[in-house]
């Protein structure tokens, strides 16, 4: 594939065994992921399947009346389109950009051809989608349960895991269609964490100043779902001699156990 973009830098590809990702390898074509692009719609079949590595895709649930909230993101630790192969090819969710970049794109016919082999990419992606359905979960009860303030807290850190630095570039309006939740909320949201030194936000631009700040104010859902990949990819990664595991060193104030650098996994 030239000078493109590795492939690897796509954790779950990353974790696949030389001759299956041999066996892909050809078909991978590099595409660009543009803000608010839709890679699927609700109810649509899928074509193809996303492995992103420097763009984040959001999964939304759509309302009848037109309302929406993210149930899920995907980066760089993860692929777009597990119905595929867990019994339908449609999806009652939205895919849309996040956050630009670039990923990989398989026909979804081929993937589904290695997952039936019933072999290493069976078994990775199905660890993968039990992390996946993990994140929707705690995202579910996090919504319910926690303030504003601590989903926003989750939601940013989550974000900057799949990414290299510290800048966003988004919207509160976009923030609050993640959240599900008003404006209002995220603004004033926004601000008290402005207050406390950990972002620093101008219109359409949030920057972390203080991760650790976050990591000490955020409920104990983002520990939970970090915590579920680093179980269920961390391990695979590490017998390709990809990846090294950095220890968990935070225990925070809400009993969660934080960690440095789990994000090599992407979360």
């Amino acid at each position: 594939m030239g000078n493109q973009i590795d492939p690897n830098q796509n954790h779950l590809l990353a974790a696949l065994l030389d001759t299956e990702f041999d066996r892909l390898a050809p078909h991978l074509e590099l595409v660009s992921m543009l803000l608010g692009d839709v890679l699927y719609e609700s109810g649509g079949k899928l074509q193809y399947v996303y492995f992103p590595v420097t763009a984040i895709v959001s999964l939304h649930y759509l309302l009848e009346n037109g309302g929406s909230s993210e149930i899920a993101g995907v980066g760089n630790e993860g692929l777009v389109g597990i119905s595929l192969f867990m019994g339908g090819d449609t999806t009652p969710s939205r895919a849309i950009i996040q956050t630009g970049g670039q990923g990989y794109r398989l026909k979804a016919h081929i993937l589904l051809e290695e997952f039936n082999r019933a072999g290493p990419v069976l078994r990775l992606l199905l660890r993968y989608t039990q992390a996946l359905i993990t994140q929707m979960s705690q995202t579910a009860v996090c919504n319910r349960h926690h303030t504003v303030e601590q989903q926003l807290c989750r939601w940013l850190l989550l974000t900057l895991d799949r990414m290299s630095g510290n800048d966003l570039t988004i919207t509160q309006e976009l923030i609050a269609n993640m959240l599900g939740v008003r404006r209002e909320g995220v603004t004033e949201a926004a601000g008290k964490l402005q207050n406390y030194g950990f972002i620093s936000y101008r219109r359409g631009h949030i920057t972390v100043v203080d991760r650790a700040g976050l990591e000490e104010h955020v409920c104990e859902c983002y520990g939970v779902v970090k915590k579920e990949f680093a179980r269920l990819l961390s391990d695979v990664l590490q017998r390709q001699g990809k990846f090294i595991p950095a220890p968990a060193t935070i225990v925070r104030k809400t009993g969660a156990v934080q960690s440095n650098i789990l994000g090599n996994i992407g979360l």
